[in-house]
């Protein structure tokens, strides 16, 4: 089944303490998932894991998750903007606590699990930051819970940097084929966008179908989600002025992690066009000791 709409907008889906509720019921696949949790200041909440794994991730502010025993204390950051944060795992069939003395808003990326693996804190200066692509197409990608840097069951979780006025997420690609170079994923895009002085900046997402009826070109603001079920997605294109994140949240029924996809053959020439480009200076944005 399709979700009804693949573009979320900002507050659509909030539920008591969560302004973005995404599950696999919702969004009508199997696997992937996403809470953001908004806490007022010494807010605490509660919640059973069920049948999910999480990451513990701060957008905005500091955390403390307590978890099988553990209390982990995320430093966070002020704005995903700002730094690359630490980050907390909690496992399937768990009791979680987040409280925050200052207030702040976290997201939970999750997926359904079989294993049930220990919960661990993820600290930023383990996090690898990558500098993908070259010229207009240059972004930078913090690998926080990819299939190499972190171990989860089957959760990946990636954040994307893009500085005003590049695109993001290009070439088109896909991953809804178990073949050579290919896994099955579920994938979510959460966005924020960086404003210019007091004016609130937008960015664009665009999902189509490869042999599938998607076709989807959403502007997107701060809040914004997008769900990639199949098909082809990207670009994401940032307004000029306007630095634009995402989240990505991926899961698949694959046995083994991945973030294997395809190119859209209309458009694949754009990655071997890298290779005569020098990388965008403003990229990387981000390190874990503030901005680049």
């Amino acid at each position: 089944m399709i979700a009804p709409q693949l573009h979320l907008p900002s507050g659509s889906t909030a539920s008591g303490a969560f302004t973005t509720v995404v599950t696999p019921q919702h969004a009508g696949w199997t696997y992937a998932g996403l809470r953001v949790l908004e806490l007022p200041a010494a807010g605490t909440h509660s919640f059973a894991t069920g049948d999910e794994e999480f990451c513990i991730l701060p957008l905005a502010g500091a955390c403390v998750v307590e978890c099988d025993g553990q209390r982990l204390a995320l430093e966070g950051r002020d704005n995903p903007f700002a730094r690359v944060t630490d980050f907390a795992y909690v496992p399937r069939d768990a009791e979680v606590r987040i409280s925050s003395a200052g207030g702040g808003r976290f997201a939970l990326p999750s997926a359904r699990a079989d294993e049930r693996l220990p919960t661990r804190y993820g600290p930023a200066e383990d996090v690898a930051v990558e500098v993908r692509g070259a010229g207009a197409c240059t972004r930078q990608v913090t690998n926080f819970c990819a299939p190499d840097t972190f171990d989860c069951d089957r959760l990946v979780a990636v954040e994307l940097l893009t500085p005003g006025g590049n695109w993001s997420s290009y070439p088109p690609h896909k991953h809804d084929e178990a073949r050579e170079g290919e896994a099955v994923l579920e994938e979510i895009y959460y966005f924020e966008v960086a404003p210019h002085g007091a004016t609130p900046g937008f960015g664009y997402q665009r999902v189509y179908g490869a042999d599938a009826p998607i076709d989807v070109l959403a502007e997107v603001r701060s809040g914004d989600v997008v769900l990639a079920p199949h098909g082809y997605h990207g670009p994401a294109i940032a307004a000029p002025g306007h630095e634009l994140y995402y989240l990505n949240v991926l899961a698949g029924p694959g046995e083994q992690r991945s973030m294997a996809s395809c190119d859209d053959p209309a458009h694949a020439w754009v990655r071997s066009s890298w290779a005569t480009q020098d990388a965008d200076p403003r990229v990387p944005l981000t390190s874990a000791r503030g901005r680049a």
